[in-house]
């Protein structure tokens, strides 16, 4: 009679891609908290479970390599069962089990209940919110929507995550006060398109509305906005931004291209004239916002002449912080129609020439604030330097400021004022104000 193993099962949940997957991954650990699990994020577990991306080519071969490492190590024995969920899984789920036969599961994005089954968990509907935040203990993203209704020619999202839904005002502002309770001071708001927020709910765009409710939380002292579609920006946002001082006065705006055949093709809604006009708009209501922006260069058709359009005009907008990916062709998607006829040898090059010229704006910009003192948040110690970030900072995208732990000792997760004595391309150097030097 074969005796029954004593073993304590440990499920280690392995998460990539964006911040979405990261909530996504908190949510799935809170409930298997909640079922008594022994759960962490990639720390070595005997039951694995991969939340993928799908997005593009080089997140897909990351997902891919991540599931046959740990399908390897099961069959060598030291995993024993590997279950896979997220973008990935839901795009290609009758491929992946083909390929990859010997994970135990493949789950889509909406299939949380029948994964936690899987792994003998019940989904417990009463956990509104409720979930184990992997970010450092100050700040937390609250996803406030999910799924997209934009046609962007060039974007598989839809077909991973399904069409907008917005959760209800009172269910956000429910998970922020648990994360304040938690000691969370700061809210990063995400979705795949924040712009359109509460048109589903409330027939109208209603992210200020869901701002006014988020800043009534005590304890939380920043509010970060991602993600937000240019077109039918709700411009009451950013007379709260300047009003209230909870909003940080930043933005993340992908813009993917401002050539206005591109901008056609790629079915943004919009054009070069609009694109700047918006951006005037912000500046005007909100003169001191960062503003962050991600683009697409080598997108199908895209000429040289339109590249130099982009590289120009980049130049001339100077963003604050600024992102640039070369175009991926996704099949199902509408671009996938279209030729890709740029080569990526030149999709590359114009990529790192933006990179460069960003790099270059990013120097001149840091250079500014040599001699300003300002308010940073602390994240972490790394090395021999405390990292910090002010409010026009995002973690993990955005620039640093780091003062020197061998000189003076800071609590992670507070505020402090910094006097920026040095500046490079993307980070900053600086002297902690009101706090005694170590060596003194």
């Amino acid at each position: 009679m074969r005796t029954k193993t004593t073993k304590t099962n440990k499920i280690n949940v392995v998460t990539l891609g964006c911040s979405k997957n990261i909530y996504d991954s908190e949510v799935l650990m809170g409930q298997l908290k909640a079922n008594n699990k022994e759960v962490a994020h990639e720390e070595p577990g005997n039951i694995v479970v991969i939340n993928t991306c799908g997005f593009i080519a080089n997140a897909k071969e990351e997902s891919v390599n991540t599931i046959l490492s740990y399908v390897a190590q099961k069959e060598e024995g030291t995993v024993d069962k590997v279950f896979v969920t997220g973008c990935l899984s839901e795009r290609y789920k009758p491929d992946l089990q083909k390929e990859i036969p010997n994970v135990d599961a493949y789950f889509g994005t909406t299939e949380l209940p029948n994964l936690l089954k899987a792994l003998e968990a019940d989904y417990k509907h009463e956990l509104i919110g409720e979930r184990l935040t992997t970010t450092p203990k100050n700040y937390a993203y609250l996803k406030i929507a999910e799924g997209c209704d934009r046609p962007c020619s060039f974007c598989a999202i839809p077909l991973m995550r399904g069409t907008h839904k917005s959760t209800p005002i009172e269910q956000l502002v429910v998970q922020a006060e648990a994360l304040a309770a938690k000691g969370v001071k700061e809210l990063i708001l995400i979705a795949q398109d924040l712009t359109y927020y509460g048109l589903d709910l409330y027939k109208k765009r209603a992210l200020a509305s869901l701002l006014e409710a988020l800043v009534e939380v005590e304890g939380i002292e920043w509010i970060r906005l991602h993600y937000a579609f240019p077109t039918g920006f709700p411009l009451e946002v950013l007379d709260l931004m300047k009003r209230e001082p909870k909003i940080c006065n930043y933005i993340d705006i992908p813009l993917q291209h401002i050539s206005d055949p591109v901008l056609k093709s790629m079915r943004r809604g919009t054009t070069m004239a609009k694109t700047n006009a918006l951006l005037t708009e912000f500046r005007k209501r909100v003169p001191d916002m960062a503003i962050r922006t991600t683009l697409i260069v080598g997108y199908p058709g895209e000429t040289q002449e339109d590249f130099e359009t982009l590289r120009d005009w980049v130049q001339t907008q100077r963003f604050d912080r600024l992102g640039c990916f070369t175009y991926s062709h996704e099949e199902d998607t509408h671009a996938y129609q279209l030729e890709d006829d740029v080569p990526q040898p030149v999709k590359e090059a114009r990529a790192a020439e933006i990179m460069d010229i960003q790099s270059q704006i990013s120097w001149e910009l840091n250079q500014e604030k040599v001699g300003q003192v300002l308010l940073c948040m602390i994240d972490r110690k790394e090395g021999n330097f405390f990292v910090g970030r002010t409010e026009s900072d995002s973690p993990d995208v955005d620039n640093e400021v780091l003062i020197d732990a061998s000189q003076y000792y800071l609590k992670v997760g507070e505020f402090v004022k910094v006097s920026i004595t040095e500046a490079g391309d993307f980070d900053l150097y600086g002297t902690p104000l009101g706090v005694a030097a170590l060596n003194a």
